[in-house]
């Protein structure tokens, strides 16, 4: 049967909707929320002198081409010898959605936004998240910055936090910046008519460049996964492509990172306890390094972040073509990151694949609510305030925000699967190369490409495990269910 309109977009709305309610995720604002969000008519402005106002510098912000919802702007200023200041400037979010609000209790149950292949159910209405608490091209808006004193060599040798009035002057775009940086491209029209913001950018990237070469030296992976984006023509889904990284997104994953350490270590110097960020050591190591054996390379029988890394570091090397689907195999095995309370003083598990111990999520308060967390609590640790949040409170909310997190993902990827089972229907016999990304008690899982897709093997998965290389044939495709069914042709070398 042919694919119409009534069985592309719409129907995977449906199927998105349906998912959401199934994960206690709310796809729809309340009356309650909707009314709240009708009384906020202007941006927050700022209120008394510890407000600084940093509308004279060259702020902009790199985002997803069609992205709305700006959390983060940078700008970088030159100091003595190879030194720089970078200031990284985060959306005052709680500055109009207050603690315990409809807003915040719908944020606070979904606690993220969640991106499906044919939907966006946005954490907070688009009239905030997309408009008055957007940091949005030409509008001056509150922010939380982080500043950052980033020597020659990519240590950070100084830092701090404050609150302050900014102004956007570019809304400029992943690829097309990343194009001018690679020297691929001709600046976009907005580098070139705004005075001074192709240097400033030029010296971004060089920091970043610096920032990265420490992570690395300290352990940090260098991991490369394939997202996909769903293209639609006239409603009908025609094709899932990857969304590979490029040197802008990497220049902004390096800022974030920076900015949520110091978050992390302000918040543990002003003796606030905090939801922290964590990935910890992996409990499937040995399978980590079986792997690299079956390519001729050794890792040390316990985890070891530096060495598994220098090894990720070689297969791209040698193979970077299939360098993204060692790269998976290795996210699977190291497992899901979470959140949990940190108390000032106690240890830290931390974050085994970014090589630190002090990580929390604080950049993205319009998207995620740890962020939002810890917008809070950095606002009053800057005013002298006790924390607005109890320690079992915060020992809650990590939990539920770990949970509804994983509740997103299993939303998007299941979306995401009927968005591949609606393409693949039509080829029911066809056979493709995969790599194997999940096995289990549960059962096999396969990732295929042309389109990238990812199903389960339900015959011939005997002795097959993460990251094995696989002839596959569809045997069976269920839209409604995202249901991808393949049965193992052979096994490859």
């Amino acid at each position: 049967m042919a694919t119409t309109p009534l069985t592309g977009k719409r129907e995977l709305q449906s199927i998105a909707h349906r998912a959401m309610l199934q994960r206690g995720l709310l796809p729809d604002f309340s009356p309650a929320v909707i009314a709240e969000t009708n009384r906020i008519t202007q941006a927050a402005v700022a209120s008394g002198g510890a407000t600084r106002d940093l509308r004279d510098l060259l702020w902009a912000s790199i985002d997803n081409d069609d992205s709305r919802d700006l959390d983060q702007l940078s700008v970088a200023e030159p100091l003595a010898g190879d030194a720089v200041r970078i200031l990284v400037a985060i959306a005052d979010v709680d500055a109009l959605v207050e603690k315990d609000s409809a807003i915040d209790g719908h944020a606070r149950t979904n606690t993220t936004s969640v991106y499906t292949a044919a939907e966006i159910f946005p954490m907070l209405p688009e009239k905030l998240s997309t408009d008055l608490t957007s940091l949005a091209e030409g509008q001056q808006r509150l922010a939380i910055v982080m500043e950052m004193v980033i020597a020659g060599d990519g240590t950070m040798t100084a830092s701090d936090i404050y609150r302050a009035v900014v102004l956007n002057r570019a809304k400029l775009a992943y690829n097309g910046v990343a194009a001018w940086l690679d020297g691929t491209a001709p600046a976009p029209p907005k580098i070139a008519t705004v005075p001074g913001l192709d240097e400033q950018l030029r010296i971004q990237d060089r920091v970043t460049q610096a920032l990265k070469r420490v992570r690395h030296s300290r352990g940090a992976l260098r991991l490369e996964t394939l997202e996909v984006r769903p293209v639609f023509e006239e409603g009908v889904l025609a094709d899932l492509l990857p969304d590979e990284k490029n040197r802008a997104k990497e220049l902004i994953e390096d800022f974030m990172i920076a900015a949520n350490g110091v978050t992390a270590k302000y918040l543990e110097k002003k003796g606030v306890p905090s939801l922290r960020r964590v990935l910890r050591t992996p409990k499937r190591w040995e399978r980590i390094v079986a792997l690299a054996a079956e390519s001729g390379d050794r890792l040390p029988p316990t985890p070891d972040a530096a060495a598994l890394d220098a090894f990720l570091a070689r297969r791209r090397a040698v193979d970077p073509v299939r360098f993204a689907d060692v790269s998976l195999s290795v996210v699977k095995l190291l497992g899901s990151g979470e959140y949990a309370l940190q108390q000032p003083g106690e240890p830290s598990d931390g974050h085994f694949g970014l090589a630190v111990k002090d990580y929390t999520h604080s950049t993205a308060p319009n998207r995620r609510f740890p962020d939002l967390i810890a917008q809070r609590l950095l606002k009053a640790a800057l005013a002298g305030q006790a924390s607005p949040y109890t320690n079992d409170e915060l020992a809650t909310l990590a939990r539920h925000c770990s949970d509804q997190e994983d509740n997103a993902e299993k939303v998007e990827r299941q979306v995401r699967k009927s968005a591949a089972a609606l393409l693949l229907a039509p080829r029911i016999g066809a056979q493709f190369d995969g790599i194997v990304t999940g096995a289990s008690d549960k059962g096999t899982w396969v990732r295929i490409s042309g389109p990238t897709a990812e199903g389960r093997v339900v015959r011939g998965f005997e002795g097959l495990d993460v990251g094995d290389r696989v002839r596959v044939q569809l045997v069976h495709t269920d839209v409604a269910r995202g249901f991808i069914d393949f049965a193992a042709a052979r096994r490859k070398p």
